[in-house]
């Protein structure tokens, strides 16, 4: 019956995200959840449906302001562990002496695991991470249903929508698995600690003598909750700093290393009482491809220099927009955008209402999400909703673009003095005459050859399975046309019928 329940409660779920994205009322008579309903369904559902929910947070195109709102209150803050699955986790994770003392009672409480204080033997105060009992093998079956109603509502999308949705499935998919196994994790920690070891952020350092796949202990970093505004405000902590220094961060993560902490949520970041920020929880840690971080690049200048049509062009080469789309519509509208976000008058909610109103024109256009954007796209709107906690009207084209305008040297590598600059062209003037030389030779010898991109292909798999589809059913209309002629001559009204249907259909092709 449990079980029943839970197919039912994924049922709505998935109903409540197709219609909302679609923009309908309802679907054979059942209407979509409300806002608060969804939120509460996604919190019985448990681990899979809440990191899937924050990874469709960021989809300001397809869903509501009120159901951005909600799913945005998704900080995974869940009942913990019952006693008996404790006990049972924690007496396979440690033995008995494992620790001087351990407390029971857990600090926090997530939709992987929960985290308890422990002493070492040593005195060392460590933070214990305890997998939820079972969580792999329901996370592994949520994986299972979701991809079986995703098989179901698929034909219902468009083609667009439809990979989007496919990026998000599978990307969940492959970074849940990794999350539930605390080994991953550990692996994520230690690279991420020497990766970044001078990088003025804090990391907890990890004791890998006690640490399984189903318990990580580190040490224990004190320090007040990004969001705890009263705690921050009393020890007189500069917020303008602490959000510079954040975005300076994730830029060099994002844009220099491609190695980035994929999941910055108010839990998961501590500002120390001397403004120190320390970075926790490294199960969703992502790499950047190099040519994904120049397109984020190309984005950010031109979004800087508010030059909109090389704004899209950065766009396209991201994977965001279709390469078909129509640059002069996108560029208008990403004109209107910059105008709402940059308008001093404004407050946040003015602006999120006015961005929406724009939003909406914009639903039908060919917006896409690739698997390399998703999680970049959740850190930016986690990032600005950090930056609207402490600072009246934030928005991250007013307040982060000239911060990470000024980390675009650093980002593509150039050089700080005129002396390297010149050296490196110096090194680099053979390698250009090598070029030219064997393009010219290509040209000459009629073998130059021209590269499709990965973007072209899809529109052109695109617009030929198309027309493929179409052709195959007038073709096979005029076929059953005969076959039913043969079938039965009484029948020659409807084979006359469908024979003229089927060619109607390719004469208006």
């Amino acid at each position: 019956m449990n079980k029943l329940l839970r197919v039912f409660r994924v049922f709505t779920f998935l109903l409540t995200i197709y219609l909302v994205i679609r923009n309908k009322k309802s679907f054979l008579g059942l209407k979509p959840l409300a806002p608060n309903k969804l939120k509460e369904t996604i919190i019985y559902l448990g681990a899979s449906f809440i990191k899937l929910a924050q990874v469709l947070a960021t989809r300001s195109d397809f869903f509501d302001k009120e159901y951005l709102d909600e799913l945005k209150e998704l900080h995974d803050t869940l009942p913990a562990m019952s006693e008996k699955d404790f006990q049972k986790v924690y007496k396979s994770s440690f033995d008995k002496d494992t620790f001087k003392s351990f407390s029971p009672t857990p600090i926090a409480s997530a939709s992987i695991g929960q985290v308890h204080v422990a002493y070492t033997h040593s005195g060392k105060k460590v933070a214990v991470k305890l997998r939820r009992e079972n969580i792999a093998n329901q996370v592994m079956t949520d994986i299972k249903i979701i991809n079986s109603f995703n098989t179901i509502f698929r034909p219902l999308f468009s083609h667009y929508t439809k990979n989007s949705i496919e990026a998000v499935v599978s990307e969940f998919s492959k970074m849940i698995l990794q999350e539930v196994s605390f080994t991953h994790e550990l692996q994520n920690l230690v690279k991420f600690s020497v990766v970044y070891k001078d990088a003025g952020v804090r990391f907890p350092k990890p004791y890998a003598e006690f640490c399984s796949d189903s318990a990580l202990v580190m040490s224990f970093e004190e320090g007040f909750r990004f969001d705890d505004k009263e705690n921050l405000l009393k020890y007189n902590i500069d917020f303008k700093n602490v959000i510079a220094k954040l975005v300076e961060f994730y830029t060099t993560q994002m844009l220099i290393n491609g190695y980035f902490h994929a999941d910055p949520h108010p839990g998961n970041l501590l500002v120390s009482p001397e403004g120190e920020l320390i970075l926790l929880d490294f199960g969703m840690v992502k790499s950047v491809p190099s040519d994904t971080r120049i397109a984020i690049i190309s984005l950010i200048k031109a979004a800087n220099e508010q030059d909109y049509e090389r704004y899209i062009a950065a766009n396209k080469k991201l994977g965001t927009v279709a390469y078909e789309a129509p640059s002069t519509e996108l560029a208008e509208f990403t004109s209107k955008m910059f105008d709402i976000f940059s308008n001093e008058n404004l407050n946040s909610e003015s602006m999120q209402e006015l961005a929406f109103d724009v939003l909406e024109s914009t639903r039908n256009l060919p917006f896409k999400l690739p698997s390399d954007a998703i999680y970049i796209l959740r850190v930016s709107a986690i990032i600005e909703g950090l930056g609207t906690t402490y600072i009246e009207n934030f928005n991250g084209i007013k307040d982060i673009l000239p911060i990470l305008q000024d980390n675009i040297p650093k980002a593509l590598g150039e050089k700080e003095n005129l002396g390297e600059v010149v050296l490196d062209e110096i090194k680099e003037f053979p390698f250009i005459l090598q070029d030219l030389k064997s393009s010219i030779k290509k040209i000459s010898n009629d073998e130059l050859q021209i590269e499709i991109s990965n973007d072209q292909l899809e529109w052109i798999q695109k617009e030929f399975s198309s027309k493929v589809k179409s052709y195959a059913i007038s073709f096979t209309l005029i076929l059953g046309s005969f076959f039913t002629l043969l079938l039965d001559k009484e029948l020659k009204e409807v084979s006359l019928g469908l024979f003229v249907f089927g060619f109607v259909r390719i004469l208006y092709k």
